[in-house]
């Protein structure tokens, strides 16, 4: 299935994209029955946190540990967003509390929002309307390092050099 976004690939450290393993993704939430199984075989102490996720690039939520690599979560694919998402039961039913795409391995751009929402439909997750937080990722173009921009301040934290206004991350200079 083909599914629309811009897909995001493996931008982080070389060796924790080592640690990916055929079968140590994180688990596929399709349906309303996955989430079920998932979650009610996490333990209290787990639901306190939130929890590594990435949409892979077929549109599915996968959840992970929060102490998990994104890129371990994905399975070393690609994928149309990722962050950190926690849940809440409210009037008997699960619903996502907070969400992010506070992702060092992936910077998914904030626009990747629109995946998260159609994967946690597709569940049939109440949600919030968007990031709860949202990370704005920049590469600089003079020090090719990665850069949060915090505050709207586009200037590079490594050289102090102005970062483009468009997500770059995956776009390096050769």
């Amino acid at each position: 299935m083909a599914v629309p976004g811009r897909r995001y690939r493996y931008v982080g450290p070389i060796d924790l994209k080592g640690l990916v393993r055929s079968g140590g993704e994180g688990a596929s939430i399709r349906a309303a029955a996955d989430f079920a199984r998932w979650v009610s075989a996490r333990s209290v102490e787990e639901l306190a946190e939130p929890f590594t996720f990435v949409v892979d690039a077929e549109g599915v939520l996968r959840l992970a540990p929060r102490r998990s690599e994104h890129v371990v979560c994905a399975g070393g694919g690609t994928v149309l967003s990722a962050g950190e998402m926690s849940f809440r039961e409210e009037s008997g039913r699960w619903v996502v509390d907070e969400v992010s795409n506070q992702s060092t391995g992936y910077c998914p751009a904030v626009s990747s929002w629109s995946a998260v929402a159609e994967a946690l439909d597709q569940v049939g997750l109440v949600r919030p309307r968007g990031f709860t937080h949202e990370v704005v990722f920049r590469r600089c173009v003079s020090c090719q390092q990665v850069n949060v921009v915090r505050e709207g301040d586009f200037v590079c934290v490594f050289c102090d050099a102005a970062l483009p206004s468009d997500w770059n991350v995956d776009q390096r200079r050769c």
